[in-house]
């Protein structure tokens, strides 16, 4: 009987390498035919404190393979993470300190807690790299090395480019692809999972597999998801992003805005809706993606509060509330308040609000770029306003 991939096959932009001919094998055969579960790994760095749904989409393509009776491997690259990942950056990484990286790694294994099966036994390995990158000696970072040439190296995207611009490449930059390679080693991995901008770490990953005498695994690659502005690649630095640690009512309200032409996308790789039965009218689609993605994080009781509290934040004299519980330790820039509230696009265009004269706390307008709130105390049960009709409430719960 056949057996139905299309769990695998559900948002991936690619499986390599490829069945080319009837003598080499195919992920789908590799699923098959090997008589124990598949250890799949993706490798997750710490080098941020929280995680956006663009990142959860990997983890996501994780689960699935969970679900199917394979072994999730996590690896948390508390090494790697203070080198940092060159892949698509113009200019070197600050390096992260270990109190840094224990920090972040905590809240993103809290974050992805609601995406991985972390209760049935033997169905997750988390790792951290550090328990075996921190041990090689000098003589086998000679022999990781010896596996690459310059030329090699500087074919991959970023590294070309910033050489093209005499942009300074670091030595310990080329280490890094080959430390990720090692944990595929490290960790035995059948599979690896990262977006479509991994493919050549994936690659060095089955290189130094078959360095050193394994079979190499196969790489599932993902698309990079497009963020709330429907233009660009989802991003904390260009705001438009929905973080998995927001509140319940902030994803909802972000995500009842994503435009339609990225809604088929959100619910291919954000949700495990049929696609073939989804609302015909975008309104109802939009509604019902924001309803599904916050009761995937945060239960099917704050998903009904947040599509109730999105409900009156739309009739007129409602004032819709917003919790502070998720915002970071004061003391914040009020241009930052109205971006994370939804009352403005981004911090520029809440800071060019307050330059208009159109912001107002509590009724009285704020003019001042530059307003800082010291503590959540000064601002609990507070209305901030921007423009006529856009209002929210804030609570410090």
């Amino acid at each position: 009987m056949t057996q139905n991939f299309s769990w695998l096959h559900r948002g991936t932009v690619e499986i390599f390498p490829p069945s080319t001919d009837s003598e080499s094998e195919s992920l789908e055969q590799r699923l098959v035919t090997t008589n124990r579960p598949l250890r799949v790994k993706l490798g997750i760095d710490p080098t941020g404190y929280d995680i956006h749904l663009g990142h959860s989409i990997p983890v996501r393509k994780l689960r699935a393979f969970q679900d199917a009776g394979h072994i999730a491997v996590l690896i948390i690259g508390d090494f790697t993470a203070r080198i940092g990942d060159p892949t698509g950056k113009s200019e070197v990484r600050r390096q992260l300190t270990e109190a840094d990286v224990a920090r972040n790694a905590q809240t993103y294994l809290d974050q992805v807690r609601p995406i991985l099966d972390f209760d049935t036994p033997g169905r997750l390995e988390v790792r951290y790299n550090s328990q075996w990158l921190s041990h090689l000696n000098l003589g086998k970072i000679l022999e990781l090395l010896s596996t690459m040439t310059v030329g090699q190296m500087l074919a991959k995207e970023g590294f070309a480019e910033r050489y093209k611009k005499e942009n300074p490449i670091f030595l310990h930059e080329f280490l890094y692809p080959l430390m990720q390679g090692y944990d595929s080693v490290a960790v035995e991995a059948d599979v690896e999972l990262g977006g479509t901008d991994q493919k050549f770490n994936i690659a060095v990953g089955r290189d130094l597999q078959r360095h050193f005498g394994q079979k190499p695994q196969f790489g599932l690659l993902l698309p990079i998801l497009i963020g709330t502005d429907g233009v660009q690649k989802m991003s904390k630095s260009l705001n438009n992003y929905v973080g998995l640690s927001e509140h319940p009512a902030e994803k909802y309200q972000k995500l009842q805005g994503i435009p339609d032409d990225l809604l088929s996308q959100y619910f291919e790789l954000l949700t495990n809706l049929p696609l073939d039965q989804l609302p015909e009218n975008p309104r109802d689609r939009q509604m019902l993606l924001a309803w599904e993605v916050v009761k995937q994080y945060n239960g099917e009781t704050a998903a009904n509060e947040a599509k109730e509290a999105a409900k009156s934040g739309g009739k007129e004299g409602a004032v819709p509330e917003f919790f502070l519980a998720d915002v970071p330790q004061f003391p914040v820039k009020l241009a930052y308040l109205l971006n994370v509230s939804g009352l403005c696009k981004s911090t520029g265009e809440g800071k060019r609000k307050i330059q208009e004269g159109g912001v107002r706390l509590d009724g009285d307008r704020i003019t001042d770029v530059d307003t800082i709130f010291e503590s959540k105390s000064e601002l609990h049960g507070r209305v901030l306003q921007v423009g006529k009709n856009k209002f929210v409430r804030l609570l410090n719960k």
